[in-house]
């Protein structure tokens, strides 16, 4: 492999130490019954068990032949104190910032935005290294659909009353994202964002609309779980 893109593949994981180490292990169990990890665990069967996004996202993904294993596709870790979680692709798993994620709902937002990008790996194909217009399209999928730009958390962070607003959110957040992820200049990663943003923004899949409320992403569960019987009796 080319140093380059060696390099290119590694930019991102210095936000998450414990990816660059293979002496990582589980800690014990006091530990993990005392510490952040059990809590993030904790927090991770909740969504997993109760969020319509999550549900609809995990059945999905079962549909299209990449089903979700608790124990083998998330994972609870200490990362840089910038970001919540991320999709290690080259291990197809859910990094979750057990050091920064305290609340139940922000561990919602975090699982589902990432199940995005672990539901775009396994129906796209997406080729996260080496195609920049993949990345941004589901970075701006996974702002528009995860609820990471929904009227509570717009107005938490004192973002109203612009035109088109969740439209920048979404924009902002996703160009936000690849900053972090990726070595390339604010212009060419604004330029890449605008050249797919429409065609991304309206891609809905597996909601079939934009779930701006909980009660949106119920509607969708249904209708996607409706479907699922319709094609069980054709």
């Amino acid at each position: 492999m080319d140093q380059n893109n060696k390099n290119e593949e590694d930019y991102g994981y210095q936000l998450f130490p414990e990816r660059n180490t293979q002496t990582f292990k589980k800690g014990s169990f006091a530990k993990n019954l005392f510490t952040y990890n059990h809590k993030c665990q904790v927090m991770l069967k909740f969504t997993l068990d109760t969020s319509p996004y999550a549900k609809l996202l995990l059945s999905a993904m079962k549909r299209s032949g990449c089903t979700v294993n608790k124990d083998r596709h998330f994972s609870c870790e200490d990362c840089d104190g910038t970001v919540s979680g991320g999709f290690d692709a080259t291990t197809s798993q859910i990094v979750l910032c057990q050091n920064n994620i305290h609340q139940q709902s922000h561990m919602n937002r975090v699982v589902t935005h990432e199940l995005i990008h672990a539901f775009d790996h396994c129906r796209a194909h997406v080729d996260w290294f080496n195609n920049f217009k993949h990345l941004a399209c589901s970075e701006i999928r996974a702002a528009n659909l995860s609820g990471d730009c929904s009227f509570s958390n717009e107005i938490v962070r004192l973002n109203l009353g612009i035109k088109q607003h969740h439209q920048k959110c979404v924009r902002d957040r996703a160009l936000r994202s690849i900053l972090a992820v990726r070595k390339v200049s604010r212009e060419d990663a604004e330029k890449t964002v605008d050249e797919v943003f429409d065609s991304c923004f309206n891609d809905h899949a597996p909601f079939g609309r934009i779930p701006h409320s909980r009660r949106d992403a119920e509607h969708a569960y249904r209708d996607f779980q409706n479907r699922d019987r319709y094609y069980a009796n054709l």
